[in-house]
Protein backbone atom coordinates (compact mmCIF):
# COMPACT_ATOMS: atom_id res chain seq x y z
CA UNK A 1 0.00 0.00 0.00
CA UNK A 2 0.83 3.66 -0.74
CA UNK A 3 0.20 4.49 2.65
CA UNK A 4 2.63 3.43 5.94
CA UNK A 5 -0.23 3.13 8.20
CA UNK A 6 -3.94 2.92 8.10
CA UNK A 7 -6.66 3.39 10.56
CA UNK A 8 -9.88 2.57 9.35
CA UNK A 9 -13.16 2.04 11.68
CA UNK A 10 -10.94 1.81 14.55
CA UNK A 11 -12.71 1.44 18.51
CA UNK A 12 -11.77 0.00 21.98
CA UNK A 13 -14.31 -1.00 24.66
CA UNK A 14 -13.87 -2.04 28.06
CA UNK A 15 -17.01 -4.47 28.89
CA UNK A 16 -17.96 -5.80 32.40
CA UNK A 17 -20.06 -9.08 32.44
CA UNK A 18 -22.56 -10.28 34.74
CA UNK A 19 -20.10 -13.55 34.88
CA UNK A 20 -17.18 -15.28 33.91
CA UNK A 21 -18.99 -17.39 32.10
CA UNK A 22 -20.53 -14.87 30.31
CA UNK A 23 -17.11 -13.67 29.84
CA UNK A 24 -15.92 -16.93 28.14
CA UNK A 25 -18.77 -17.59 26.04
CA UNK A 26 -17.77 -13.85 24.46
CA UNK A 27 -14.71 -15.48 23.60
CA UNK A 28 -16.13 -18.22 21.54
CA UNK A 29 -18.27 -15.86 20.01
CA UNK A 30 -21.35 -16.43 21.64
CA UNK A 31 -23.95 -13.43 21.40
CA UNK A 32 -24.02 -12.45 25.53
CA UNK A 33 -24.48 -8.73 25.80
CA UNK A 34 -22.10 -7.30 28.44
CA UNK A 35 -23.62 -5.80 31.62
CA UNK A 36 -21.62 -2.55 30.96
CA UNK A 37 -19.86 -1.14 28.22
CA UNK A 38 -17.26 1.96 27.82
CA UNK A 39 -16.18 2.95 24.39
CA UNK A 40 -13.09 4.52 25.20
CA UNK A 41 -12.57 5.34 21.31
CA UNK A 42 -14.75 5.01 18.28
CA UNK A 43 -15.24 5.46 14.28
CA UNK A 44 -11.00 6.37 14.17
CA UNK A 45 -10.10 6.92 10.62
CA UNK A 46 -6.78 8.39 9.42
CA UNK A 47 -3.85 7.54 7.19
CA UNK A 48 -0.46 7.84 6.96
CA UNK A 49 1.65 8.79 4.24
CA UNK A 50 5.95 8.16 3.75
CA UNK A 51 7.92 10.76 5.57
CA UNK A 52 4.47 12.26 6.90
CA UNK A 53 4.28 13.34 10.53
CA UNK A 54 0.98 13.47 12.23
CA UNK A 55 0.65 15.09 15.40
CA UNK A 56 -1.84 13.77 18.18
CA UNK A 57 -3.59 16.11 20.74
CA UNK A 58 -6.17 16.11 23.00
CA UNK A 59 -6.97 16.20 26.91
CA UNK A 60 -6.20 13.89 29.18
CA UNK A 61 -8.75 10.56 29.06
CA UNK A 62 -9.36 11.56 25.58
CA UNK A 63 -7.96 8.04 23.99
CA UNK A 64 -4.07 9.02 22.68
CA UNK A 65 -2.77 6.43 24.62
CA UNK A 66 -5.43 4.04 23.50
CA UNK A 67 -5.00 4.79 20.51
CA UNK A 68 -1.40 4.19 19.88
CA UNK A 69 -0.97 1.13 22.10
CA UNK A 70 -4.07 -0.15 19.52
CA UNK A 71 -1.51 0.69 16.49
CA UNK A 72 1.66 -0.79 17.92
CA UNK A 73 -0.53 -4.19 18.64
CA UNK A 74 0.59 -4.27 22.59
CA UNK A 75 -3.54 -3.67 23.11
CA UNK A 76 -6.61 -5.28 21.02
CA UNK A 77 -8.92 -3.42 19.36
CA UNK A 78 -12.78 -3.58 19.99
CA UNK A 79 -13.84 -2.90 16.39
CA UNK A 80 -11.92 -1.68 12.80
CA UNK A 81 -8.29 -2.83 12.11
CA UNK A 82 -4.74 -1.36 11.58
CA UNK A 83 -2.99 -1.77 8.20
CA UNK A 84 1.08 -1.62 9.00
CA UNK A 85 3.36 -1.19 5.80
CA UNK A 86 6.78 -1.81 7.33
CA UNK A 87 8.38 -1.80 11.12
CA UNK A 88 7.31 0.12 13.87
CA UNK A 89 9.35 1.48 16.27
CA UNK A 90 7.45 3.38 19.37
CA UNK A 91 8.21 4.88 22.50
CA UNK A 92 4.99 4.89 24.72
CA UNK A 93 5.84 4.75 28.46
CA UNK A 94 9.26 6.02 29.92
CA UNK A 95 11.24 3.07 30.45
CA UNK A 96 8.92 -0.22 28.98
CA UNK A 97 10.06 -2.99 29.13
CA UNK A 98 13.33 -1.81 31.18
CA UNK A 99 14.31 -4.22 33.92
CA UNK A 100 14.83 -1.67 36.88
CA UNK A 101 18.11 -4.78 37.77
CA UNK A 102 20.00 -4.53 34.60
CA UNK A 103 22.23 -2.41 33.30
CA UNK A 104 21.36 0.14 30.81
CA UNK A 105 23.47 -2.09 28.06
CA UNK A 106 21.60 -4.93 29.30
CA UNK A 107 17.71 -3.13 28.74
CA UNK A 108 19.18 -2.42 25.37
CA UNK A 109 20.37 -5.59 24.23
CA UNK A 110 17.14 -7.32 25.86
CA UNK A 111 14.50 -4.22 24.03
CA UNK A 112 16.75 -4.78 20.54
CA UNK A 113 16.15 -8.16 20.93
CA UNK A 114 11.93 -8.01 21.45
CA UNK A 115 12.15 -5.62 18.19
CA UNK A 116 13.30 -8.41 16.50
CA UNK A 117 16.62 -7.72 15.72
CA UNK A 118 18.98 -10.78 16.40
CA UNK A 119 22.38 -10.59 18.57
CA UNK A 120 24.89 -10.06 15.46
CA UNK A 121 22.72 -7.00 14.71
CA UNK A 122 22.84 -5.45 18.05
CA UNK A 123 26.09 -5.99 18.79
CA UNK A 124 26.97 -4.05 15.23
CA UNK A 125 24.69 -0.52 17.06
CA UNK A 126 25.19 -1.38 20.57
CA UNK A 127 28.44 1.15 20.75
CA UNK A 128 26.11 3.38 18.72
CA UNK A 129 23.32 3.24 21.17
CA UNK A 130 25.77 4.12 23.93
CA UNK A 131 27.02 7.17 22.23
CA UNK A 132 24.11 8.59 21.46
CA UNK A 133 22.70 8.30 24.92
CA UNK A 134 25.36 10.24 26.67
CA UNK A 135 25.02 8.82 29.98
CA UNK A 136 28.85 8.09 30.53
CA UNK A 137 29.32 5.17 33.08
CA UNK A 138 26.21 4.64 34.09
CA UNK A 139 25.24 2.69 30.80
CA UNK A 140 26.58 -0.09 32.48
CA UNK A 141 25.41 0.36 36.16
CA UNK A 142 21.70 -0.42 37.07
CA UNK A 143 18.29 1.23 34.99
CA UNK A 144 17.01 1.67 39.50
CA UNK A 145 19.98 4.14 39.96
CA UNK A 146 18.86 6.46 36.62
CA UNK A 147 16.99 9.16 36.44
CA UNK A 148 13.52 9.36 34.23
CA UNK A 149 15.90 11.80 31.78
CA UNK A 150 18.53 8.96 31.74
CA UNK A 151 15.85 6.34 30.98
CA UNK A 152 14.50 8.46 28.21
CA UNK A 153 17.99 8.81 26.52
CA UNK A 154 18.42 5.13 26.68
CA UNK A 155 14.94 4.33 25.66
CA UNK A 156 15.18 6.62 22.59
CA UNK A 157 18.97 5.52 21.45
CA UNK A 158 17.32 2.00 21.53
CA UNK A 159 14.20 2.36 19.65
CA UNK A 160 16.01 4.75 17.09
CA UNK A 161 18.98 2.69 16.79
CA UNK A 162 17.21 0.94 13.33
CA UNK A 163 15.37 3.60 11.29
CA UNK A 164 12.13 1.93 11.50
CA UNK A 165 9.01 2.68 8.91
CA UNK A 166 7.01 4.14 11.64
CA UNK A 167 8.15 6.03 14.82
CA UNK A 168 5.54 6.50 17.67
CA UNK A 169 6.47 8.73 20.45
CA UNK A 170 4.18 9.15 23.32
CA UNK A 171 5.39 12.39 25.62
CA UNK A 172 8.44 10.54 26.50
CA UNK A 173 10.42 13.14 25.19
CA UNK A 174 8.96 15.52 27.75
CA UNK A 175 10.93 14.69 30.13
CA UNK A 176 14.61 14.89 28.03
CA UNK A 177 16.94 17.95 29.00
CA UNK A 178 16.87 20.66 26.57
CA UNK A 179 19.69 19.51 25.20
CA UNK A 180 18.42 15.86 24.13
CA UNK A 181 15.56 17.22 22.72
CA UNK A 182 17.28 19.15 20.48
CA UNK A 183 19.39 15.90 19.35
CA UNK A 184 16.53 13.68 19.12
CA UNK A 185 14.53 16.08 17.18
CA UNK A 186 17.62 16.44 14.61
CA UNK A 187 17.23 12.40 14.31
CA UNK A 188 13.55 12.07 13.67
CA UNK A 189 13.64 14.98 10.77
CA UNK A 190 16.47 13.14 9.48
CA UNK A 191 14.40 10.24 9.62
CA UNK A 192 11.34 11.88 7.91
CA UNK A 193 13.86 12.90 5.17
CA UNK A 194 14.39 8.85 4.41
CA UNK A 195 10.75 8.51 4.60
CA UNK A 196 9.84 7.36 7.88
CA UNK A 197 6.38 8.60 9.36
CA UNK A 198 5.81 9.76 12.83
CA UNK A 199 3.45 9.96 15.45
CA UNK A 200 3.75 11.89 18.27
CA UNK A 201 1.45 12.70 21.04
CA UNK A 202 2.21 16.00 22.93
CA UNK A 203 0.89 19.17 24.69
CA UNK A 204 3.81 20.88 23.47
CA UNK A 205 2.52 23.15 21.21
CA UNK A 206 6.01 24.14 19.40
CA UNK A 207 7.00 20.32 19.17
CA UNK A 208 3.63 19.76 16.94
CA UNK A 209 3.82 22.61 15.11
CA UNK A 210 7.77 22.29 14.19
CA UNK A 211 7.66 17.90 13.47
CA UNK A 212 4.57 17.81 11.86
CA UNK A 213 2.71 18.78 8.79
CA UNK A 214 -0.73 17.73 10.22
CA UNK A 215 -2.67 17.39 13.64
CA UNK A 216 -5.30 15.30 15.00
CA UNK A 217 -7.53 16.47 17.53
CA UNK A 218 -9.11 13.61 19.84
CA UNK A 219 -12.37 14.48 22.27
CA UNK A 220 -14.55 11.88 24.05
CA UNK A 221 -12.92 8.90 22.17
CA UNK A 222 -13.46 10.67 18.61
CA UNK A 223 -11.19 12.78 16.25
CA UNK A 224 -12.97 16.11 15.82
CA UNK A 225 -10.51 18.20 14.35
CA UNK A 226 -7.69 16.92 11.33
CA UNK A 227 -5.92 19.53 9.39
CA UNK A 228 -2.98 22.16 9.89
CA UNK A 229 -1.31 21.52 13.06
CA UNK A 230 -1.67 25.57 13.60
CA UNK A 231 -5.47 25.56 13.45
CA UNK A 232 -5.73 22.55 15.19
CA UNK A 233 -3.72 23.93 18.28
CA UNK A 234 -5.96 27.03 17.91
CA UNK A 235 -8.79 24.91 17.98
CA UNK A 236 -7.56 23.31 20.73
CA UNK A 237 -6.36 25.94 22.98
CA UNK A 238 -9.79 27.39 22.61
CA UNK A 239 -11.89 24.14 23.20
CA UNK A 240 -10.38 24.12 26.65
CA UNK A 241 -10.75 27.83 28.00
CA UNK A 242 -14.10 27.11 26.42
CA UNK A 243 -15.43 24.25 28.93
CA UNK A 244 -17.12 25.83 30.88
CA UNK A 245 -19.03 29.25 28.75
CA UNK A 246 -19.00 31.31 25.80
CA UNK A 247 -18.62 29.93 22.40
CA UNK A 248 -16.17 28.92 19.95
CA UNK A 249 -16.36 30.11 16.13
CA UNK A 250 -14.07 29.24 13.40
CA UNK A 251 -13.95 31.65 10.56
CA UNK A 252 -12.13 30.37 6.95
CA UNK A 253 -10.47 33.59 5.62
CA UNK A 254 -9.97 35.02 1.61
CA UNK A 255 -6.28 33.39 1.92
CA UNK A 256 -7.47 29.81 2.80
CA UNK A 257 -6.87 30.31 6.54
CA UNK A 258 -8.44 29.14 9.69
CA UNK A 259 -8.92 32.11 12.38
CA UNK A 260 -10.43 30.58 15.76
CA UNK A 261 -12.39 33.21 17.63
CA UNK A 262 -13.35 32.43 21.24
CA UNK A 263 -14.58 34.31 24.16
CA UNK A 264 -18.00 35.35 26.22
CA UNK A 265 -18.34 38.20 23.76
CA UNK A 266 -18.40 40.89 26.96
CA UNK A 267 -15.31 42.51 25.07
CA UNK A 268 -14.77 42.35 21.49
CA UNK A 269 -12.18 43.36 19.05
CA UNK A 270 -13.38 46.62 16.65
CA UNK A 271 -10.32 47.38 15.02
CA UNK A 272 -6.90 46.29 14.77
CA UNK A 273 -3.59 47.77 12.86
CA UNK A 274 -0.53 47.60 12.57
CA UNK A 275 1.25 51.35 11.92
CA UNK A 276 4.76 51.36 10.36
CA UNK A 277 7.38 54.21 11.35
CA UNK A 278 5.77 56.79 9.90
CA UNK A 279 2.19 56.44 11.41
CA UNK A 280 0.73 54.52 8.29
CA UNK A 281 -1.27 51.41 8.72
CA UNK A 282 1.24 48.90 6.28
CA UNK A 283 1.07 44.88 5.72
CA UNK A 284 4.77 45.55 5.53
CA UNK A 285 7.48 46.17 7.68
CA UNK A 286 11.30 46.57 7.68
CA UNK A 287 14.07 44.80 9.52
CA UNK A 288 14.40 46.69 12.52
CA UNK A 289 11.72 49.15 11.91
CA UNK A 290 9.78 50.79 15.45
CA UNK A 291 5.81 49.77 14.46
CA UNK A 292 2.58 50.33 16.54
CA UNK A 293 0.13 47.87 17.37
CA UNK A 294 -3.05 49.80 17.67
CA UNK A 295 -6.46 47.69 19.13
CA UNK A 296 -9.54 49.17 19.53
CA UNK A 297 -12.28 47.26 21.59
CA UNK A 298 -15.81 47.79 23.25
CA UNK A 299 -16.73 46.51 26.21
CA UNK A 300 -20.37 45.13 26.19
CA UNK A 301 -20.76 44.91 29.72
CA UNK A 302 -18.74 45.87 33.17
CA UNK A 303 -16.09 44.63 33.31
CA UNK A 304 -13.94 44.71 36.95
CA UNK A 305 -10.67 43.84 35.47
CA UNK A 306 -9.17 43.75 31.88
CA UNK A 307 -6.13 42.22 31.03
CA UNK A 308 -5.02 42.93 27.08
CA UNK A 309 -2.24 40.57 25.53
CA UNK A 310 -0.86 39.87 22.21
CA UNK A 311 1.36 37.55 20.35
CA UNK A 312 3.31 37.41 17.08
CA UNK A 313 3.79 33.93 15.61
CA UNK A 314 5.68 32.98 12.77
CA UNK A 315 4.31 30.79 9.58
CA UNK A 316 3.99 27.63 11.71
CA UNK A 317 2.40 28.99 13.99
CA UNK A 318 5.12 28.67 17.00
CA UNK A 319 4.98 31.95 19.12
CA UNK A 320 8.04 34.39 18.57
CA UNK A 321 7.05 37.15 21.25
CA UNK A 322 3.94 37.24 23.51
CA UNK A 323 3.25 39.46 26.60
CA UNK A 324 -0.01 40.86 28.50
CA UNK A 325 -1.00 43.86 30.35
CA UNK A 326 -0.68 41.89 33.89
CA UNK A 327 2.94 41.05 33.08
CA UNK A 328 3.59 44.72 32.40
CA UNK A 329 1.51 46.15 35.28
CA UNK A 330 -1.34 48.34 33.42
CA UNK A 331 -4.25 46.38 33.95
CA UNK A 332 -7.30 48.47 33.68
CA UNK A 333 -9.96 48.37 36.30
CA UNK A 334 -13.80 49.03 36.37
CA UNK A 335 -14.41 49.16 32.60
CA UNK A 336 -17.95 50.14 32.02
CA UNK A 337 -20.21 48.90 29.83
CA UNK A 338 -20.22 50.99 26.29
CA UNK A 339 -16.59 51.91 26.76
CA UNK A 340 -14.07 51.90 24.11
CA UNK A 341 -11.04 51.07 24.90
CA UNK A 342 -7.55 51.53 22.93
CA UNK A 343 -4.40 49.87 23.43
CA UNK A 344 -0.96 50.08 21.71
CA UNK A 345 2.10 48.18 21.46
CA UNK A 346 5.14 49.48 20.24
CA UNK A 347 8.06 47.78 19.68
CA UNK A 348 11.01 47.03 17.30
CA UNK A 349 10.70 44.40 14.38
CA UNK A 350 14.06 42.33 15.35
CA UNK A 351 12.76 39.59 12.88
CA UNK A 352 14.03 37.77 10.23
CA UNK A 353 12.10 37.87 6.58
CA UNK A 354 8.60 36.18 6.67
CA UNK A 355 4.99 36.19 7.02
CA UNK A 356 3.61 36.89 10.48
CA UNK A 357 0.14 36.94 12.33
CA UNK A 358 -0.71 38.20 15.69
CA UNK A 359 -3.28 36.88 18.37
CA UNK A 360 -4.96 39.02 20.77
CA UNK A 361 -6.64 38.29 23.85
CA UNK A 362 -9.16 40.00 26.24
CA UNK A 363 -9.15 38.37 29.73
CA UNK A 364 -9.49 38.80 33.39
CA UNK A 365 -5.92 37.50 34.38
CA UNK A 366 -3.20 36.51 32.92
CA UNK A 367 -4.18 33.57 31.10
CA UNK A 368 -7.12 32.77 29.15
CA UNK A 369 -8.14 30.05 31.59
CA UNK A 370 -9.97 32.26 34.14
CA UNK A 371 -12.39 34.73 32.16
CA UNK A 372 -11.96 34.80 28.46
CA UNK A 373 -13.55 37.88 27.12
CA UNK A 374 -12.24 37.16 23.56
CA UNK A 375 -9.46 35.40 22.44
CA UNK A 376 -8.66 36.14 18.58
CA UNK A 377 -5.93 33.51 16.59
CA UNK A 378 -5.01 34.96 13.32
CA UNK A 379 -5.95 38.70 14.32
CA UNK A 380 -3.87 40.50 11.77
CA UNK A 381 -1.36 38.87 9.38
CA UNK A 382 1.66 41.08 8.06
CA UNK A 383 4.68 40.58 6.31
CA UNK A 384 8.61 41.10 7.50
CA UNK A 385 11.17 42.78 4.17
CA UNK A 386 14.63 42.89 4.36
CA UNK A 387 15.55 46.75 2.43
CA UNK A 388 18.49 47.35 4.77
CA UNK A 389 20.02 44.21 6.19
CA UNK A 390 23.08 41.57 4.95
CA UNK A 391 21.49 38.39 4.55
CA UNK A 392 21.14 36.09 7.53
CA UNK A 393 18.96 33.17 8.37
CA UNK A 394 16.18 32.33 10.99
CA UNK A 395 13.59 34.44 12.56
CA UNK A 396 15.14 37.12 14.98
CA UNK A 397 17.57 39.60 13.30
CA UNK A 398 20.36 39.22 16.51
CA UNK A 399 23.36 41.92 14.96
CA UNK A 400 26.73 40.82 16.34
CA UNK A 401 29.76 42.20 16.57
CA UNK A 402 31.92 40.04 15.30
CA UNK A 403 36.11 40.53 16.27
CA UNK A 404 38.64 38.45 15.02
CA UNK A 405 42.73 38.02 15.75
CA UNK A 406 45.59 35.95 14.22
CA UNK A 407 48.83 35.21 16.09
Amino acid sequence: MSDLLRVSELGKAYRVYGSEWARLARWFYLPIKPKEEHWVLRNINFNVGPGEAVGIVGENGAGKSTLLKMITGTLQPTEGRVLLGGRVSAILELGMGFNPELTGRENARHSAGLMGFGAELVDGVIDDIEAFAEIGAYFDEPVRTYSSGMQMRVAFAVATAFRPEVLIVDEALSVGDAYFQHKSFARIRDFQEQGTSLLIVSHDRSAIQGLCSRALLLEGGRVIQDGRPEEVMDFYNAMIAEKENATLEIRHLDDGSVQTLSGTGEVRTEQIVLLNSKGQPSEFVDIGEQVTLRVIARAHKDIPRLVFGYGIRNRLGQVMYGTNTELMEKVLFDVLEDSLITFEATFTVDLGQGSYSIQTAFVSTGNHLDKNYEWRDLALVFNVVNLRRPHFEGFAWLEPEIRSSLS
